[in-house]
């Protein structure tokens, strides 16, 4: 999975086609992500005593890795990312002007 905690992603399908988030969790064996706010759903939470009165919650729902590509925020513009080997390391890079990511 080419996207990682911490990289600003734009949706591209979906309900939320065109917006732009921070990615909060990875879940790279589900191939989904967690972007903030994006994706929000309603849950209904049950009271369970004094402490926890239930409610109305809404939270970010995971969505799938394939509907999100990484925007590169110094042209604002989305790109592939790709793999190249610098000193003897892998690392991320942006295929369209070959930069390597962080």
């Amino acid at each position: 999975m080419r996207i990682k905690i911490g990289d600003t992603v734009k949706v591209i399908a979906g309900k939320d086609k065109g917006a732009t988030g921070k990615v909060l969790k990875a879940f790279p064996k589900e191939n989904k992500v967690i972007v903030e706010k994006v994706n929000i759903v309603t849950k209904h939470l049950k009271p369970k005593g004094p402490q926890n009165p239930g409610g109305i919650e809404k939270t970010e729902a995971p969505i799938h890795v394939s509907n999100v590509m990484y925007f590169d925020t110094k042209s604002g513009k989305t790109t592939r990312i790709g793999y190249r080997i610098e000193n003897g390391k892998k690392v991320r890079v942006k295929k369209s002007d070959n930069e390597s990511i962080k």
